[in-house]
């Protein structure tokens, strides 16, 4: 499975600690160049910046050359080349979480989850506690819909 990932799950799962949910759940995870040097940024948490200065073994790190594409022009420049590799790749999955970038990925034909995605997958395989994971998240700067959470929440924790 070629998965491709931005810059904003992996900085959140690094936040809130539960980063290995990607190899457990994909193996490899290939990130453009980009992305490292947004996670390796001064205003990335110090945890961050620490992890990327190592990265494991399971994180892929490509070059990728940006083709010019006008529906690629309003995004940032982390978003623009994870999607052009994740093209480039032929990428089972893209792990994006801003919502302009997650509709040219689809309209690019692009399958896509975000952070939210990704722990509800674990926890269906009972590799995290949801509810938990929610609790950490809400103690970053993560923002979704609370109506969302809450849909996520009830799949896991109804009565």
């Amino acid at each position: 499975m070629i998965v491709v990932s931005d810059t904003s799950p992996i900085c959140y799962l690094l936040l809130i600690g539960e980063i290995e949910l990607l190899p457990q759940l994909y193996g490899q995870v290939i990130i453009p160049r980009i992305v490292e040097q947004e996670l390796s940024d001064e205003r990335s948490p110090t945890v961050v910046r620490n992890w990327i200065q190592t990265p494991p073994k399971w994180i892929i790190i490509a070059d990728v050359t940006v083709s010019a594409d006008k529906d690629l022009d309003i995004l940032n420049a982390g978003e623009k080349t994870a999607i052009c590799l994740a093209l480039k790749q032929g990428a089972n999955l893209m792990i994006m979480d801003e919502a302009l970038g997650r509709k040219v990925a689809r309209n690019k034909g692009l399958k896509v989850t975000g952070l939210l995605g990704i722990l509800d997958r674990a926890a269906q395989q009972n590799l995290v506690d949801f509810s938990e994971a929610i609790a950490a998240l809400k103690e970053t700067t993560f923002r979704a819909s609370s109506k969302l959470i809450e849909s996520l929440l009830d799949r896991y924790y109804s009565t």
